[in-house]
C-alpha cells in the first residue's frame, strides 16, 4: 500500500538494501500480535501473494474470494486484499494463540513489516518504520533473512515491475471513460490474479503477463 508521509517522521532516516543489517529481530514476535490485529483492508495483495496462497492452500482465486479475500478499488484499479476475521479483530489467518496460520507463505506486506519500501528512480530501497512495531530491544537481522524469500533478486525485480506497472495503470485510469476503465480493470484482475499460475516458475509466467500489460498500457496512454 502506498503512503504519502514525511520520511523523517516515520523512519530512522536511513535507506537500506537487502544485505544490510537492521534492528528487526523481535524473538519471533513472542507474546505479541498487534500488527496482525490492526490491519483493516491494508493488506493489499500482489500476484506473488495470490500465487503462494493458491499453491499452498490448493485453492483457485474464485475459491479464495469471499472466504479469505475481498476486492477493493484502489485508485481506479480493482485489487484483492485479505479479509478481517468475522469479529473484525485482525487478519483472517490469525489463530487463537495469536500466531499466523500461514507464516511460511505469508504475503509480502507481512514479511516486510516493520520495514517499508521507498520507490525512486524506477527502483526502491528499504527503510525502517520506527513507530510501527511495539517490540523493544530488537536485534539486528539482515533484511534478506528477514524477508525469507528465495531467490530474492527475482522477487525484488517482480516487486519493482509490479509497483511501477500499477502506478502507470492507476495514472491512466484517471483519464479513462467509465466503460473503458471497467474493461481494463477486468482484464487486469483476470490476467494477474484470476488466471492461475503454474506451480513451477512464477517469475517467468509473471514476466510474460507483465510485458503484454505494458504494451496495452502504452497503447492506452498513446505512447
Amino acid at each position: 500500500m502506498e503512503r504519502h508521509v514525511n520520511m523523517n517522521e516515520i523512519s530512522d532516516g536511513k535507506k537500506y538494501k537487502s544485505n544490510d543489517m537492521v534492528k528487526l529481530g523481535c524473538n519471533e514476535c513472542e507474546g505479541c500480535s498487534d500488527c496482525c490485529r490492526q490491519v483493516g483492508n491494508s493488506i493489499i495483495l500482489d500476484p506473488w501473494d495470490i500465487f503462494m496462497l493458491q499453491k499452498n492452500l490448493s485453492k483457485n482465486f474464485e475459491e479464495l474470494l469471499g472466504e479469505i479475500l475481498e476486492l477493493h478499488v484502489v485508485d481506479g484499479v480493482v485489487l484483492p486484499n485479505l479479509k478481517l476475521r468475522q469479529n473484525g479483530e485482525g487478519c483472517v489467518f490469525l489463530n487463537e494463540e495469536g500466531r499466523c496460520g500461514i507464516h511460511a507463505f505469508r504475503p509480502g506486506f507481512c514479511r516486510l513489516f516493520p520495514l517499508g519500501r521507498l520507490y525512486e528512480n524506477q527502483s526502491f530501497v528499504y527503510f525502517l518504520q520506527t513507530g510501527e512495531c511495539k517490540k523493544e530491544r530488537r536485534t539486528k537481522v539482515k533484511i534478506s533473512k528477514w524477508l525469507g524469500v528465495a531467490p530474492l533478486a527475482a522477487y525484488e525485480k517482480f516487486i519493482c515491475q509490479w509497483h511501477y506497472l500499477l502506478k502507470e495503470i492507476q495514472q491512466a485510469a484517471k483519464e479513462m471513460e467509465e466503460q473503458e476503465l471497467r474493461k481494463w480493470s477486468l482484464y487486469f484482475l483476470q490476467e494477474f490474479f484470476v488466471r492461475p499460475y503454474d506451480t513451477e516458475d512464477f517469475y517467468i509466467q509473471f514476466e510474460d503477463r507483465y510485458q503484454k500489460a505494458k504494451e496495452l498500457s502504452c497503447n492506452v496512454q498513446g505512447k
